[in-house]
C-alpha cells in the first residue's frame, strides 16, 4: 500500500513539474549575430534564385527579419523569421559599429529589392545583399 501511495505521489509531482515547465515563459536565445548573418545571407541567396517576384520578396522578407529582429523597423511578422531561435536580429545583436554599418547597407539593398516590382532588379538587389552578407559572415 505504501508503494502505491508513494508511486501516486511521484506521478503527481512529475505531472506538476511538467505543467510548470509548460507555463514558464520561454527563455530568450543567447544572441548569435554570426549565425544570424549567415542565415540572412542564405535567404538572400534563396531570393536571388527565385523564379518569380513573389519568391524573391518572400526570401528578402526572411532576410530582413534576420537582420532587424522582431522589434526592428521593417520586420514582417506575417513572414518567417529564420533567426527567431538564434537572436534578436543581426543588427541589434551586433556590437561592432563597422559591422552594424555594413549590415545596415545590406538591409538597404534588401529593402530596395522588396520595393521594386521588376524581377530582374529585385534579383540583382538580392544578389548584392547576399554578397554583402557573405563577406561579413566570412569576416
Amino acid at each position: 500500500m505504501h508503494r502505491t501511495i508513494r508511486s501516486s505521489m511521484l506521478t503527481a509531482a512529475a505531472a506538476a513539474f511538467g505543467l510548470s515547465l509548460l507555463a514558464a515563459p520561454a527563455l530568450a536565445a543567447e544572441p548569435q549575430p554570426a549565425k544570424e548573418i549567415a542565415a540572412a545571407a542564405q535567404h538572400a541567396g534563396f531570393a536571388a534564385g527565385s523564379g518569380d517576384i513573389g519568391g524573391v520578396r518572400t526570401h528578402l522578407h526572411h532576410t530582413v527579419n534576420c537582420l532587424v529582429g522582431p522589434e526592428g523597423e521593417g520586420f514582417a511578422p506575417d513572414q518567417l523569421n529564420p533567426c527567431k531561435t538564434i537572436g534578436n536580429g543581426a543588427i541589434p545583436d551586433t556590437e561592432d559599429e563597422v559591422t552594424k554599418q555594413s549590415l545596415a547597407a545590406a538591409l538597404e539593398s534588401a529593402n530596395a529589392g522588396l520595393a521594386t516590382g521588376d524581377l530582374a532588379d529585385a534579383k540583382a538587389e538580392a544578389i548584392k545583399t547576399q554578397g554583402m552578407l557573405e563577406a561579413l559572415a566570412t569576416h
